[in-house]
């Protein structure tokens, strides 16, 4: 039973908070320690649902994935033997990192075979690019249904131009490129600092991966790669989202470990609506000054305004004042979280247009990816379920600037990609609980009542004392 939230707010957010390592670093280079049979080190690792469920994934076909007993936060991978090229169906629709498996499969056996369902539910995300890249490759490639079968005894350099520069498209031919023969070159490629830190680790290995002008990766297949070890970046995702929690909030919060390395725009684009922050040897700290104004934005592929940046920014401009507009050029449906902002006070306006400063790949397509944000607002307390990973984070900052208590359900899908995300906001100041949602028909609000006894002795009920939840009229017999 999924766990839910019980959030009170107008407390501002004071303070320090360490992110943890990058959840979009992590899991494709475990997934790239497949291509040796040697040992793969990975530290700052966050414990979160994502690397649990990628570390199943490769035991499933005969890794071996743990965590490091001996250091906090790593990972230890190895795989001298593989035991199938079949990724089994249980892990399709829980993520989309199995379509990467594509490149280290076909090397180890020849052959791979792939569900290609999952992911967060912000658009649909196809594979073609993928079987494209890997066709000019050389594989034989046979969709039926939701999987999808590659065939090759040796894939071979290829030049590619990839139709958008896709971050995972370019991750997996990346993988499929380096011990391919001869050379690959990828053009029109995604550069995002995740992917960069994807080629570090790969070049540790042995392989060699040019970064040349417009977007283009040159791969220069090599015979075998070795084992490495690597230290992953820290999340610039989840420092965005504590930034903008912290200005939405009037607080002020030192977020550590980062830098502006990869946050650029993010930060340009902070100080532009009149958000603050100071760069520090510690972190970077974001604190509030009182008032924003609105402005134009529109998100892109790196150097661009990261799509993942947008919703928690967008939340920040319902503090901003007067008018702002936000065209989403990534995913066709990342506005769904605003059903739930609505709720909750927001005024706001979805348009099916281009608003931004250019025209993109959905104009004309009925896509609700530009929307007009008006500001400043109030937010009240209401119940919500999270519809995707970044909207959760989104919903928990709006229930922490709002006046009451917010109920928060589904919040399984943000434990999947944030760690200790609760203790982190206590740590802060929020005032949030979590209750399992097999208890949500005993509470009233946000009280609970809790059960003082055990076996074989008398059980006594105890209320939380904020607001007294109505006796039954009939008593209640537990067995315990």
């Amino acid at each position: 039973m999924s766990n839910q939230y019980i959030v009170t707010g107008g407390n501002p957010l004071k303070g320090s908070v360490t992110v943890g390592g990058s959840k979009n670093t992590v899991t494709k280079m475990m997934v790239a320690s497949l291509l040796t049979k040697e040992p793969v080190k990975l530290s700052n690792i966050p414990h979160i649902g994502e690397v649990e469920l990628t570390m199943s994934l490769l035991n499933s076909l005969g890794a071996q994935a743990m965590w490091d007993g001996t250091k906090e936060s790593s990972v230890h991978l190895v795989s001298p033997t593989l035991q199938t090229s079949t990724v089994p169906a249980v892990f399709s629709g829980k993520h989309r990192i199995p379509i990467l498996l594509a490149g280290p499969l076909l090397h180890r056996f020849g052959h791979a075979e792939i569900p290609i369902e999952g992911g967060d539910k912000i658009g649909p995300r196809p594979v073609d690019f993928h079987i494209t890249g890997y066709r000019a490759m050389g594989a034989e490639i046979v969709e039926n249904g939701n999987t999808i079968v590659f065939k090759a005894n040796k894939l071979h350099g290829a030049v590619i131009e990839l139709p958008y520069p896709s971050v995972m498209t370019t991750e997996s031919l990346l993988l499929g490129a380096v011990l391919a023969e001869g050379k690959t070159v990828i053009k029109n490629a995604a550069i995002e600092p995740e992917i960069i830190e994807l080629v570090d680790l790969l070049q540790k290995m042995g392989a060699i991966i040019f970064l040349e002008p417009e977007r283009t990766f040159v791969v220069e297949g090599v015979a075998k790669l070795n084992g490495a070890e690597h230290r992953v970046a820290p999340d610039r995702i989840e420092a965005a989202s504590f930034a903008c929690a912290a200005i939405a909030t009037k607080g002020s919060v030192l977020v550590k470990g980062v830098s502006q390395h990869g946050m650029r725009t993010f930060l340009n684009m902070l100080r532009k609506i009149g958000g603050a922050f100071e760069i520090s040897n510690d972190g970077i700290w974001f604190y509030s000054t009182g008032q924003m104004k609105g402005v134009t934005m529109e998100t892109g592929t790196h150097p661009g305004f990261m799509t993942d940046w947008q919703p928690p920014f967008s939340l920040l401009l319902m503090q901003a004042e007067g008018m702002s507009v936000v065209h989403e050029t990534v995913h066709e449906k990342r506005f769904g979280y605003f059903d739930g902002l609505k709720k909750m006070g927001a005024d706001v306006n979805l348009f099916t247009d281009c608003l931004g400063g250019h025209n993109c790949r959905f104009q004309g397509m009925n896509y609700q990816h530009s929307v007009a944000v008006r500001g400043p607002v109030n937010l009240k307390a209401v119940d919500l379920v999270v519809p995707d990973l970044r909207a959760g984070f989104v919903y928990v900052i709006a229930a922490l600037m709002a006046q009451g208590t917010s109920v928060i359900s589904g919040v399984d899908q943000l434990e999947r990609g944030y760690e200790s995300l609760v203790e982190k906001l206590r740590g802060l100041g929020a005032d949030i609980q979590v209750v399992d949602e097999a208890s949500d028909h005993l509470r009233g609000g946000a009280n609970l009542l809790h059960l003082v006894g055990g076996a074989g002795s008398q059980v006594s009920i105890e209320y939380s004392e904020k607001e007294q939840i109505p006796l039954p009229p009939e008593p209640i017999e537990f067995v315990i």
